[in-house]
């Protein structure tokens, strides 16, 4: 089941606003760090700009993945769809072994505050994702084990 991965507008003005920092201050940071390294001489032994190397390629793969996020995905609140039905960008509340637990089914990019997310891909996010509200299912999880899960709710998140 392919899914589009939908962001709030308060989600993608934080990532745009991290995307904009990166590119401008945050690489001008970097190219600092690397220039004073450079300058303390022999560079196959140097820690300092091997480590300020590393910190600029983690950095420009996180611009890149902001910007596929941004460009590839779609801002606001997604179709109502089938009612009912667990959807990316929901908040489930599931019964999971007894215990009620309330998680975000997405991104880690759109939650806000102390909300567990889940990716559609997860074992968790798969076995729930386009189940019904009311429904019980299992999966494995990564260590082996089954576990059932209760859907309890599915609402939009805002």
């Amino acid at each position: 089941m392919a899914t589009q991965t939908w962001l709030t507008q308060e989600a993608a003005d934080r990532l745009r606003a991290e995307l904009a920092h990166l590119e401008t201050q945050g690489r001008a940071e970097i190219i600092k760090k690397i220039e004073v390294a450079r300058s303390e001489g022999d560079l196959k032994e140097n820690g300092g700009y091997h480590a300020a190397r590393e910190e600029q390629g983690k950095m420009e793969a996180r611009i890149r993945q902001l910007k596929h996020m941004l460009e590839h995905s779609h801002i606001g609140t997604p179709p109502a769809g089938e009612s009912g039905f667990v959807g990316a960008g929901m908040v489930i509340t599931a019964d999971i072994g007894g215990e009620e637990i309330r998680f975000l089914l997405g991104s880690r990019e759109i939650a806000s505050g102390d909300l567990d997310v889940y990716s559609e891909n997860s074992p968790l996010g798969a076995a729930v994702l386009g189940k019904k509200i009311g429904e019980t299912v299992a999966y494995t999880a990564p260590n082996g084990k089954s576990i059932t899960v209760a859907i309890l709710e599915a609402e939009f998140f805002a």
